[in-house]
């Protein structure tokens, strides 16, 4: 698998443009940008190798943050988009940049922290426990601070609870911004006896590493569909659908809902091909 790291993309981009993704060795190149957590989880890697033999294309893979991943699209840098921020991808939708927003997997965020809970929030709302956490203003809470789409919902959780997400920003040093992936942002929570927001499937991939456990985990607000978009700017839009098709196919669903129930001994993703969730 192709890993790109952010501080790279800008250079690996402008090789990109020059070659116009062209074939390598006659093999179609198609570029996908991918939430973090998709990669965190290792769900690229489990599936991009079936995706090339069947269709005998390369993916390059780019992961970062939501935000960013969608802006790749907006500029024409990659050929597909997979997400997880309805309300954003609906208007990159909307504004032309995407064919159209095709949810293929979900799972749950969770507010994770240490197990004695020091806060006291284990019986609470999402929304409740992010009023408690502020107005106590003792207990580290380390946000992703990265304009990802698990930021995108722990501002919507902020704005639920009755606060400003600047206020929130400067309400005192219990408020962290990692600005960097899941991954890091667990461990970052974890090195501080904190807490965070997570995408369970990250959460579960990291759970053997770090020292925090699940405090918060009902509420709809929590819900997270994974979507897949092909851009309208791609050179390559039958092999963009192929992708689509690749994922909503029944085969890959069932892969995509037993993923992670031998290592973790729990699914990190539901397949909803057809059938989106709500709550």
């Amino acid at each position: 698998m192709k890993r790109i790291i952010p501080a790279l993309l800008i250079a690996v981009i402008a090789i990109g443009l020059l070659v116009g993704g062209l074939a390598c060795n006659g093999v179609e190149r198609v570029r996908v940008a991918t939430t973090t957590s998709l990669y965190d989880t290792g769900l690229w890697d489990y599936l991009e190798p079936m995706f090339e033999e069947q269709y005998n294309v390369e993916l390059d893979i780019l992961y970062a943050g939501t935000g960013i991943a969608l802006e790749y699209g907006q500029r024409g840098d990659v050929d597909a988009i997979v997400v997880h921020s309805k309300s954003r991808e609906d208007q990159f939708v909307a504004d032309g940049y995407g064919v159209e927003r095709v949810p293929f997997a979900y799972n749950y965020f969770l507010i994770v922290g240490p197990e004695d809970d020091p806060a006291g929030i284990g019986d609470m709302t999402p929304e409740d426990a992010l009023a408690h956490l502020a107005e106590a203003g003792t207990a580290s809470f380390i946000s992703r601070g990265d304009e990802s789409g698990t930021h995108d919902v722990e501002k919507s959780m902020w704005a639920a609870a009755g606060y400003g997400y600047e206020d929130i920003r400067t309400a005192g040093s219990w408020y962290v911004e990692a600005g960097s992936g899941m991954g890091p942002t667990l461990m970052m929570a974890s090195e501080k006896q904190g807490y965070t927001l997570s995408d369970m499937g990250t959460f579960l991939a990291y759970s053997g590493g770090i020292e925090l456990v699940p405090i918060v985990d009902h509420g709809s607000i929590l819900l997270n569909v994974y979507s897949v978009m092909v851009c309208t700017a791609t050179r390559y839009p039958d092999m963009a659908q192929n992708l689509v098709d690749f994922l909503t196919s029944d085969d890959i669903q069932q892969l995509i809902g037993n993923y992670g129930t031998n290592q973790y001994g729990d699914s990190l993703f539901t397949p909803c091909a057809g059938n989106e969730p709500t709550s």
